[in-house]
């Protein structure tokens, strides 16, 4: 669990304005599950610009990931999104075909899920299939993506990223696995990026170098951020503003200091009360103090 200050809670991006046109915009979504007849997801709206991070916050199965899932179009057979719409830079993605789709996916928007291994060809080097996805999204020849590949496994802080590209999953830790989906995922350039429960299974240091590492590239390159995480203290490092989803409803939202310091929800109140048990306290302080 990451144990953070007030002071950490970002300010806005320097470079971010607010008053850009989103390049994402989730208005009203609803999610049902046809097998059940029921709905699941129940209104979620949000608007997200360039260098501005949103946060997810709840409990497992209040519909974070579902949420996250339409976005990207990969919900599971049998949801569908029964209301609303999300458009991605601009563009209805109820719209698209599956040709449309595949553009862009990692070159508009692009995701870092939680367990990096399931995401990796475990019989191919990792550096190869970073390079792949250059080769085909930005048709690059092989040894200029090879060039590239090195180069993201640099800026993911992999030390000696010329042997980490000829290495296996298996040869890699959890955090090295996650900092290669990351180089991955980064790797066409997107807009867009989520990171679902992206530092769940790492340890406190490497969580916190992951989190600087998507603060990073926030900043420099603009890149707009949906970070999906259980612990408030994640989001309170990254986002501007959070929404606390429970039972498929957005119970609040609002700016992350506004949430996390006020937060008028009886469920928020809960989150932030089960979170001091672990260190929250610190980030708690009245922002007098400062």
């Amino acid at each position: 669990m990451t144990t953070l200050s007030h002071h950490t809670v970002p300010e806005r991006a320097e470079d971010a304005d607010p008053s850009a046109p989103p390049v994402l915009a989730v208005r009203d979504v609803r999610i049902s599950d046809r097998t059940a007849d029921r709905e699941i997801v129940h209104g979620v709206s949000f608007d997200l610009t360039p260098g501005r991070a949103v946060g997810i916050v709840g409990e497992s199965g209040s519909g974070k990931t579902l949420t996250c899932r339409a976005v990207l179009g990969i919900l599971p057979p049998h949801f569908e999104i029964t209301g609303g719409s999300v458009e991605i830079a601009g563009t209805d993605i109820a719209t698209l075909t599956p040709r449309q789709w595949t553009a862009l996916r990692g070159a508009t928007i692009s995701a870092v899920f939680q367990d990096p291994a399931s995401y990796l060809n475990p019989s191919i080097r990792v550096g190869a299939q970073i390079a792949e996805v250059i080769r085909v999204k930005k048709g690059l020849k092989r040894r200029a993506a090879r060039h590239r590949a090195v180069e993201l496994l640099r800026a993911v802080r992999l030390r000696d990223p010329e042997l980490v590209y000829g290495q296996y999953t298996y040869e890699l830790s959890g955090g090295m696995l996650q900092r290669v989906l990351i180089a991955a995922a980064i790797a066409a350039e997107p807009r867009v990026l989520i990171a679902d429960e992206a530092t769940t299974a790492l340890d406190v240091t490497v969580q916190a170098e992951i989190l600087d590492l998507l603060a990073e590239l926030r900043e420099r390159a603009g890149l707009a951020l949906v970070v999906v995480s259980h612990d408030l203290a994640v989001v309170a490092q990254v986002c501007d503003e959070v929404l606390v989803m429970r039972e498929g409803v957005v119970v609040e939202h609002g700016p992350t200091r506004s949430v996390l310091y006020d937060p008028r929800h009886a469920y928020t109140r809960l989150l932030v009360a089960e979170h001091e048990q672990y260190g929250l306290e610190k980030f708690l302080t009245p922002k007098e103090t400062a």
